[in-house]
């Protein structure tokens, strides 16, 4: 009897004994893992290759782009601004805005007091809308 035939023979696990089917789903439960151990072992090797890959082409691009930049040349400090200043600013812009929204002259308006709201928004809610604006431009 060749080995296929004897494989093919549905009668072959009632004719084996208990320990020869411990033996065989052992056996096929070994073979199991030990396939599925070389597929992983492969997926991480790929995994590994293809990060030294992008690894690799972002610091080709990252050193071509310094290459091209030219240096920069040193800017004059900012003037110093006063809080004044930057407060009267403030109030002209809100005022104006104010204004804009009812329709009337910023002469009717009178900005009395002016509180910041600290922003509560997540990083990712801001990191969201910077990019929706970024993308309309």
């Amino acid at each position: 009897m060749d080995l296929m035939t004897r494989f093919a023979d549905p009668t072959l696990i009632q004719q084996m004994t208990t320990g020869e089917k411990v033996y065989a789903s052992l056996f096929t439960t070994a073979l199991g893992m030990l396939i599925t151990f070389c597929a992983l072992i492969v997926l991480w090797g790929l995994t590994a290759f293809y990060s030294k890959l992008v690894q690799n082409a972002e610091a080709k691009r990252a050193e071509s782009a310094l290459i091209q930049s030219k240096p920069l040349e040193k800017a004059a400090p900012p003037a110093p601004v006063s809080v004044q200043e930057d407060e009267e600013e403030l109030v002209a812009v809100i005022s104006a805005a104010i204004a804009a929204t009812l329709g009337t002259s910023v002469q009717n308006i009178v900005v009395r007091h002016i509180v910041r709201v600290p922003d509560q928004t997540p990083a990712w809610g801001q990191s969201g809308r910077v990019n929706q604006m970024n993308a309309r431009f």
